[in-house]
């Protein structure tokens, strides 16, 4: 998914190597912080800001959500982060992306962000909004960016199906444009993010059975981050972490928090810990690790 940067200044504060694969994988990545033993990261979803900026849900008003996050990270400096998808309000606007710029500026002028599209995405309208993507790679009717950030990888999938359409899909393309990144890229610890959600609901994501038989042999694989339901939670499945990231812009249920997540991630594990704005704040502040597979 689109790496957003804005600035020449964030060209030249940021190191970017062009890694090129083979045949069809011929594609930069995005690199930095090469020799670095730990990644520190924002990891933030749902944020569904609006063209209007006083637009209110469930008592929560996701513009102002969002303008105290974007604060908050700033102030904490991570080095980098990603939004995982639900960027807009409800249908992809133009004008919700022009309200996501103005919101989000305290950190794309000072660090890259990387944003998936979901259900309620537009693509068409999110690529005219945002359309400096360092990394993207050659996957016809997506957008998938691969970043490499010290010890660890990121590659950013498309799960958007149809715009306010509930469940996500891969598609075949991608899927196997995954299978064969994975089967030719020098082996790393790699986190895979895209949206939806990975359970038989009717909402999630349609093609996830056949997305585990492409990531489970491939040992570097080792957590899928995700968003969609508005909960934060972890699980495990076949031995990859399933890291399901709170929501920005309002919960559906009074239990869950509001906030972002700022993760530190080496070759090894993941620590990630939690930054409340609202909803139910009892664990902000705590931090869950997590052991990649071996």
């Amino acid at each position: 998914m689109p790496f957003v940067l804005t600035s020449q200044s964030n060209r030249r504060n940021f190191l970017r190597t062009a890694i090129i694969g083979a045949g069809a994988l011929a594609a930069p990545h995005f690199s930095f912080g090469q020799d670095a033993k730990s990644a520190r990261w924002a990891f933030l979803s749902d944020t569904h800001v609006p063209r209007d900026p006083s637009n209110e849900y469930r008592g929560f008003h996701p513009f102002d959500n969002m303008k105290k996050t974007t604060a908050d990270i700033a102030s904490a400096q991570p080095e980098g982060a990603i939004i995982t998808g639900d960027l807009a309000r409800l249908e992809g606007f133009n004008g919700d992306y022009a309200s996501l710029k103005t919101v989000c500026d305290p950190i794309l002028q000072t660090m890259p962000v990387c944003m998936a599209l979901g259900n309620h995405d537009n693509r068409s309208n999110f690529l005219n909004a945002f359309h400096d993507h360092p990394g993207k790679q050659n996957v016809s009717g997506k957008h998938v960016s691969v970043i490499e950030a010290g010890p660890v990888r990121f590659i950013v999938l498309d799960s958007l199906l149809s715009t306010n359409i509930t469940p996500g899909q891969l598609g075949k393309n991608q899927r196997e444009w995954l299978r064969a990144f994975l089967k030719e890229a020098q082996p790393k610890p790699t986190l895979l993010f895209f949206h939806h959600t990975m359970t038989d609901a009717d909402g999630s994501l349609v093609d996830v059975e056949r997305l585990f038989p492409i990531i489970v042999p491939s040992d570097q694989v080792k957590a899928i981050v995700y968003g969609h339901s508005h909960v934060y939670d972890f699980q495990e499945k076949m031995g990859i972490q399933l890291i399901n990231i709170p929501a920005v812009g309002y919960n559906f249920s009074d239990q869950d928090p509001v906030g972002w997540i700022e993760a530190e991630l080496t070759a090894q594990d993941g620590r990630f810990t939690l930054h409340t704005i609202g909803g139910n704040q009892d664990n902000n502040g705590q931090t869950t690790t997590v052991k990649w597979r071996v």
